[in-house]
């Protein structure tokens, strides 16, 4: 274990100071780790001390960055734009019209992946998943609901499994009306978009563990699609590790004219949806409704895609969601996989579905002037620096436990060892009470237990995976054991 140091008085400025001597120095495959601040740090404001390094911003490799800069806002806004076209993408509208409808926009977001997955050497596959939804909340007769789907398969953990999606159909004001035009450019042709240009980029690439890219329908009524794809993985036992959707990302602008172009909200739950109550009251019991699998999920996000690289400040908001809304991350969430929502920071409810068509190439309708191609290519960088940094990492550790059966003051954890294709050793990160992330990194090694001289009373406590590369997984909260 190595020597102890004090911790900073806040993470928050120690990564802003970090952030800036971010340059030079990658090496090897990896994220690796920014230079220590040199010395013992103040902690005079942030009981307790103890032991450990401060915990450091992950900075992107050099195939990551060419990741990032292939994203192409040109491509973006040529997707939204040919989605725009089909006129309306409600999920009741036509399926068998080839040239406007639900079903002309699925076949076309299918054409293209293909196009898309070419170069991937059969490493990207694309398929269409369907099923017929029963009569239900807003779905007057039977309807074939269909999700368009790229994975990105992994060579060493294909199981292990990382998703993001944007909807692809679209709505006006009436939630029934599949009748009049329904452009949806900016709910959610963006988030849409995003899939697309991160599976043209990353099909050139080859990602330890598997990349899912979907494009679902059948949100606006009732998130049917996402619902049936997060089963699909569920009843397939496949280890979705991490969930993101995309879904309104296609603007800076509120309602007010307010613009705050390099900002994106990023909405994770506390106490876990699928929790049986016991299992929440427990939770509650330690403190650690700051600290379930999507908050961690997130706080790995803030950890590889807040810097110069993205251009994007990720904005974490401790909900699962916004008031009187949902979004596809949901019915992950009742499954028990990690999942979060990325949106844009100031919504415009008034454009969400405003009228833009293209007509005979045309463009009827203020759609430039709403939707801003260079901020939604700088989400899909937040995405692919996020999907690209989860697939090479190890997995996050399982079965972490705090043991609490003895009275001491020392903190014993212990978790299950990763597979041996992650090459993992660990670090238990800890923090204080009044930090909102984590603050101290304490190397362990290739154990899968230790005792920390620090009081489980006063801290919280983690554990995460990292591999020879400086790759490091999402952070494993403890539960009492």
């Amino acid at each position: 274990m190595p020597a102890t140091s004090k911790t900073s008085t806040s993470r928050r400025a120690f990564l802003a100071g970090s952030a800036a001597s971010v340059s030079a120095g990658v090496v090897g495959g990896g994220w690796l780790m920014s230079p220590a601040a040199a010395g013992p740090l103040d902690n005079s404001d942030n009981w307790p001390d103890g032991p450990g390094a401060p915990n450091r911003l992950q900075v992107p490799d050099n195939e990551l960055r060419g990741i990032l800069a292939a994203i192409d806002p040109g491509r973006i806004q040529e997707n939204i734009l040919k989605l725009v076209s089909f006129g309306t993408r409600h999920t009741l509208s036509s399926q068998d019209d080839p040239e406007r409808g639900i079903g002309a926009a699925r076949d076309w977001i299918y054409d293209t992946l293909l196009e898309c997955a070419a170069p991937s050497n059969g490493r990207m596959t694309v398929e269409k998943q369907s099923y017929l939804q029963p009569p239900g909340v807003r779905i007057p007769t039977p309807t074939v609901i269909t999700n368009v789907i790229a994975t990105l398969h992994g060579s060493s953990q294909p199981n292990r499994t990382y998703v993001i999606s944007g909807h692809y159909d679209s709505r006006v004001t009436d939630v029934m009306n599949f009748i009049d035009d329904a452009p949806g450019a900016d709910d959610d042709a963006s988030g849409v978009a995003v899939s697309m240009e991160i599976a043209r980029v990353l099909a050139q690439h080859e990602p330890e563990a598997t990349i899912v890219l979907a494009a679902v329908a059948g949100e606006e009524q009732n998130l049917y699609g996402s619902t049936h794809m997060a089963q699909t993985y569920l009843e397939a036992g496949t280890d979705i590790q991490g969930m993101f959707t995309n879904d309104i990302v296609g603007s800076s602008t509120g309602d007010d004219g307010a613009r705050d172009p390099h900002s994106l909200r990023l909405f994770s739950e506390g106490v876990p949806t699928n929790e049986t109550p016991a299992q929440a009251n427990t939770r509650r019991a330690v403190g650690g409704e700051n600290d379930s699998p999507a908050r961690q999920l997130a706080r790995f996000v803030t950890e590889v895609a807040d810097n110069q690289q993205t251009g994007m400040n990720v904005r974490h908001i401790y909900r699962r969601d916004r008031y009187l809304r949902g979004g596809d991350q949901t019915p992950y969430l009742e499954r028990g996989f990690p999942a979060a929502r990325f949106t844009e920071p100031n919504e415009n409810f008034d454009h969400e579905h405003q009228n833009v068509r293209v007509e005979n190439g045309v463009q009827i309708g203020d759609l430039p002037q709403f939707c801003d191609f260079d901020y939604i290519a700088r989400v899909a960088r937040v995405n692919a620096a996020t999907l690209w940094s989860l697939a090479n990492a190890p997995g996050t550790p399982k079965n972490a436990r705090i043991l609490t059966a003895a009275l001491t003051n020392n903190t014993d954890l212990t978790w299950d060892a990763n597979p041996a294709s992650d090459g993992a050793s660990y670090e238990v990160v800890w923090r204080p009470a009044l930090e909102d992330d984590w603050t101290n990194v304490i190397d362990v090694g290739t154990a899968t237990q230790t005792s920390v001289d620090l009081s489980k009373d006063n801290v919280f406590f983690g554990i995460r995976a990292v591999d020879g590369d400086g790759h490091r997984s999402p952070v494993a909260f403890p539960r009492p054991s």
